[in-house]
């Protein structure tokens, strides 16, 4: 049987952080469980292209936004089930026994993994905390959290919309009630909240989701964001 699942990353200028998240998958790669990985690209004049071809994975060029380019790498994935990561995300050892069960038990949720950043900083834990509560209890899960959904729920769904921000905010609340935790953690980098600082980057994207919500364009929202 042909292994189900297409693996899609969003990348733009990521050829020089790719490497632990492409690295997490190669024990699923090797189990036959991951049919293809897709790097969805928006532009990058890096060595997206060298990093493709290196790893064995699909290049494919999106116009630039993360909804553009998840919405591009699903339209080109040939697997029964999809799985989105982050550039800067990691998946834990072994994450593919539980996402099998998932897909063996709940064939008709989307997965999400317990988040964790990449810093022993004091707020990390409680950040972390909080996007796990967010997502299990407020069926919120956000794009770092990675996602894991059967194609046939994709695309029922509606998939992600092609805007600039909000895209992983949009998806979850048209799957509301058919989300579900996996049992891996999955680890994202810390580099923008220790940049900025937690509480205020915490802060601005709390102000962001909330204007979100309220109808703002994603668009507008996007370049606050950035």
């Amino acid at each position: 049987m042909a292994a189900p699942l297409s693996v899609i990353v969003p990348t733009w200028q990521s050829a020089d952080r790719l490497g632990p998240c492409l690295g997490a998958l190669a024990e699923a790669l090797f189990d036959g469980l991951i049919l293809e990985v897709i790097l969805a690209d928006g532009g990058s004049d890096d060595a997206i292209a060298e990093v493709a071809d290196a790893t064995g994975a699909r290049l494919i060029t999106a116009p630039k936004g993360r909804g553009q380019q998840l919405s591009a790498g699903a339209a080109a994935a040939r697997g029964a089930w999809l799985l989105f990561l982050h550039a800067d995300s990691v998946l834990s050892a072994n994450w593919h026994q539980p996402v099998r069960r998932h897909m063996a038990e709940a064939p008709g949720k989307a997965g999400h993994f317990r988040l964790a950043f990449d810093t022993d900083h004091r707020l990390a834990g409680p950040f972390a905390g909080w996007a796990n509560f967010r997502a299990r209890w407020l069926g919120l899960p956000f794009g770092d959290q990675g996602l894991l959904i059967s194609r046939k729920l994709y695309d029922e769904a509606g998939g992600y919309p092609e805007i600039e921000l909000m895209e992983d905010v949009a998806l979850a609340r048209r799957l509301r009630g058919r989300l579900r935790p996996v049992a891996a953690t999955i680890t994202t980098s810390a580099e923008r909240y220790e940049q900025e600082g937690w509480l205020q980057r915490g802060r601005r994207n709390l102000g962001l989701q909330a204007r979100y919500f309220l109808g703002a364009d994603p668009a507008k929202l996007a370049l606050r964001y950035r």
